[in-house]
């Protein structure tokens, strides 16, 4: 096993620390880092329901429902492959020219994507064209998320005070669940108000068309905080790169720490499939296949996802006092044997145990994930963080969350039971259990190293 990043790493090392003095701004940054995750998050929401709902059949027209699912989680699927080409754009950026620069520049691409995704023409309009338009800004969006969870958790935890840093990264890990609640508190509303068909038919633009304003807000909140303390324009200017590949951060990443970064992803492989599952394939599989009320799994999901945000905070201090290890794999353990059981609550078609359930996954997620955010940061070197960090997340999100919903389909359709969800849900976070005993624990590595 590689040792932890020591003195000889790049001279942006020997920059100065955070002190008690720079909370305040250290709150701003963790704060800006909030808005732009949830807003990011938001839009991929966002789409991940629009999916379940509507997009198969408007982009994607076929006589067999299935079908037409399949198509609409494989555009899901298409900016997952897009996330690596975000790292290796983003994480450079961010590694080289400064982690602020590289966060404005993906909300702004995320947001233009988003926004055009509501002014797409349907196939019934435009016929080929509309699905080849819809994969293009899918894709785009899938190279702003490449870049946006890394520079996120990263410029809040090089700003935190000492011995916080678990806590200040896991603030703008609240992003994802915050962006999913935000986008069904749009889209619940505008189901309820247009009806089924008047959302399938025009509505379901609205909740991308709204993505402008917080697009705005994102971006001005972003252009107002600080750059890293461990970047700066000096730092950048002295330091020394040891290797021409020190230029290509990506490149030297796979070269000079590949166990690490294979383990990382590891780590956060199984957590993934569990978020993506509940909040993406579930809110199409239950309706569709076992005739639970669309607004069932909405609520159920979003009680979840509301409990997962209440646990992180408290997760990440105590990963704080005790290390990350012991709170992740509680967490991981947990994933493990509830995995199954909460799948299961789908044949009861309750919505009181299918919230329940979910609420219980979804918290067991929030402390496998909650020290997560500095973890991953604290297993690479300064000059590598942005990418390391990035390339371990969005990697791990790509295999276990991004084809998820398409291997969940496939698997229903030759096992009719919700029960495989949970076996194969099971089966990844055991495998995240394993990689996390492999690696050791963070909490006292310092930095600045």
């Amino acid at each position: 096993m590689p040792e932890l990043p020591s003195a000889a790493a790049p001279a942006i090392a020997s920059s100065p620390r955070p002190t008690p003095d720079a909370r305040p701004r250290a709150s701003r940054v963790a704060a800006a880092s909030l808005v732009g995750t949830t807003i990011e998050y938001y839009d991929f929401a966002v789409y991940g329901t629009a999916s379940a709902l509507v997009l198969g059949p408007a982009f994607f027209p076929s006589g067999n429902a299935t079908v037409s699912s399949l198509a609409a989680f494989l555009t899901f699927a298409a900016a997952f492959l897009a996330r690596p080409l975000g790292v290796a754009l983003f994480g450079t950026i961010g590694d080289r020219l400064g982690r602020r620069r590289a966060l404005v520049a993906s909300l702004l691409l995320m947001g233009v994507a988003t926004v055009g995704v509501g002014l797409l023409p349907t196939y019934e309009t435009a016929g080929l064209l509309a699905p080849v338009l819809l994969v293009t800004l899918r894709l785009l969006q899938g190279v702003s998320m490449g870049g946006e969870w890394g520079g996120a958790v990263l410029l809040a935890a090089e700003h935190a005070p000492p011995g916080r840093r678990a806590l200040y990264a896991s603030i703008p890990n609240v992003g994802p669940s915050l962006g999913f609640l935000l986008s069904s508190a749009v889209i619940l509303p505008t189901l309820n108000i247009a009806g089924r068909d008047g959302f399938t038919d025009w509505a379901w633009r609205i909740p991308f068309l709204l993505s402008t304003l917080l697009v705005v807000i994102g971006l001005w909140v972003r252009t107002t905080v600080s750059e890293s303390p461990l970047f700066t324009p000096a730092t950048e200017a002295s330091a020394q790169v040891p290797e021409p590949t020190s230029r290509f951060p990506l490149g030297t990443l796979l070269t000079r720490h590949p166990g690490r970064l294979l383990l990382g992803i590891g780590t956060a492989l199984g957590g993934s499939a569990v978020y993506y599952l509940t909040i993406v394939y579930s809110l199409s599989y239950g309706p569709k296949e076992l005739g639970i009320p669309q607004n069932t799994m909405l609520t159920a999901a979003s009680v979840g996802a509301a409990a997962g945000i209440a646990v992180t905070l408290p997760a990440a201090r105590l990963a704080d006092r005790i290390g990350r290890r012991p709170v992740m794999l509680t967490g991981a353990v947990g994933c493990v044997l509830w995995a199954v059981p909460m799948y299961a609550s789908l044949s009861s078609g309750d919505a009181w145990v299918i919230t329940g359930a979910y609420t219980v996954g979804l918290v067991l997620l929030a402390l496998m994930f909650s020290p997560a955010a500095a973890f991953l940061t604290e297993l690479f070197p300064a000059r590598l963080r942005y990418t390391g960090a990035s390339a371990a997340f969005i990697l791990a999100n790509t295999l276990g969350g991004g084809f998820a919903p398409l291997v969940a389909t496939w698997l229903n359709s030759h096992w009719d039971s919700p029960l495989v969800l949970g076996f194969y849900t099971g089966g990844l976070c055991l495998l995240s259990l394993l990689c996390l005993l492999a690696l050791p624990e963070t909490r006292d590595h310092e930095f600045d190293a």
